[in-house]
């Protein structure tokens, strides 16, 4: 029985990370609910605290990156405070509004938006809103990494 848990694990790990791509499955979660899973039938005798610990700050920490990343990007390529606050506040509504499109297009809209309100040229928009974009693919980067990192914690835990 334990076996068929660990690779039950194993294998909601992989199609999480799979779901990482995709910006609406909370792919962080599922993957903290797998491990969950795996030690509520386990008797919870193979996960540290520790690692309990550091499951829950990453699984926080991939529900922020692609936000906090778009902002920063547009910040990196010259935006202005409100295009990265564009940029963040659109990622945000993104979740909410044209799932699963609202979370590429709203942070890029947010950030163009931002710095034309900032009183900035249509090219000086577009270069912060650039940004967003290039911050945006990072973040997913990031995201992925993390989500990584959380199955080869689980993984070093229950093998």
């Amino acid at each position: 029985m334990e076996a068929f848990l660990d690779w039950l694990f194993v294998g909601v790990w992989g199609a999480a990370l799979i779901a990482t791509f995709i910006p609406i499955v909370p792919a962080g979660f599922i993957i903290l609910g797998a491990a969950l899973l795996h030690e509520l039938f386990t008797g919870f005798a193979e996960i540290s605290l520790l690692t309990w610990a550091a499951l829950g700050v990453l699984t926080l920490l991939s529900s922020l990156v692609d936000n906090i990343a778009a902002a920063l990007g547009a910040r990196r390529y010259g935006g202005s405070r409100y295009g990265v606050w564009g940029a963040f506040i659109g990622g945000v509504a993104g979740v909410f509004v044209l799932p699963p499109w609202g979370l590429f297009l709203l942070p890029l809209l947010g950030a163009f938006l931002g710095e034309r309100l900032a009183g900035r040229s249509l090219d000086e928009a577009l270069r912060g809103t650039q940004g967003a974009i290039l911050g945006l693919l990072g973040g997913i980067l990031g995201k992925f990494l993390i989500h990584l990192l959380m199955g080869l914690l689980v993984l070093r835990a229950i093998f």
